[in-house]
């Protein structure tokens, strides 16, 4: 008796959040981030301020609401690699996998959204803290999967190139999207960039991290 109602309370909490986000979103893109605030939020969604702030402790965190899966996606990559594949062919793999898909974790976003945040020093930033947030989950993922010791440099290295890798494809989408190009133009012309940047590294992580 007691498991649906939690799973009703669990479904109304994922509804209001999503609800937050999408009118904060709209919001942003409106009337810029910067000058939109937490109370006009809390109105266009129907909530009070305090609902708002329960879900979301950050302000820019109703913009980039899928944070949590672009944070853990390359290590979640690596640790799911198959049997004899590296670290960087499974990257390889999963990144030509999201251009298909067009996927939005992988930079897809629309010209208006990429538009809102290129406009936003605030949320430029916090791009850039979610690209170091995902780096150091891969470093960490590397170092247990490896085995390496503690001093050992490697998997932060490794993860900084392989990082690094993705920071620049994903602003390559983000200027393109910015060029009002269509999803089917970006997608050849990253597809054709990734085998590049992959391509670089192969010398040095072709054969690192292999299961």
């Amino acid at each position: 008796m007691g498991i649906e109602p939690m799973g009703l309370r669990e479904s109304k909490k994922q509804e209001t959040r999503q609800l937050i986000s999408d009118q904060a979103t709209r919001l942003f893109i409106e009337n810029g981030f910067e000058a939109t605030t937490i109370a006009e939020i809390a109105e266009a969604a129907r909530v009070a301020k305090k609902t708002v702030t329960n879900y979301f402790a950050r302000k820019e965190d109703m913009a980039f609401d899928r944070q949590d899966e672009f944070a853990a996606g390359l290590a979640r990559t690596v640790a799911s690699r198959a049997e004899g594949e590296s670290a960087l062919a499974a990257l390889r793999r999963e990144f030509l996998g999201g251009v298909e898909r067009h996927d939005p974790v992988i930079g897809f976003s629309g010209e208006v959204f990429a538009r809102m945040i290129a406009d936003s020093p605030t949320l430029l930033g916090r791009l850039r803290d979610l690209h170091d947030r995902r780096e150091d989950a891969l470093a960490a993922l590397l170092a247990a999967e490896t085995t390496a010791a503690p001093d050992d440099i490697t998997p932060r290295a490794a993860a900084a190139q392989l990082g690094g890798a993705h920071r620049v494809l994903f602003q390559r989408i983000l200027e393109l999207t910015l060029d009002g190009q269509s999803d089917e133009r970006i997608a050849a012309t990253v597809s054709v960039a990734a085998h590049r940047v992959f391509g670089l590294l192969e010398g040095s992580l072709g054969d690192y991290a292999v299961r």
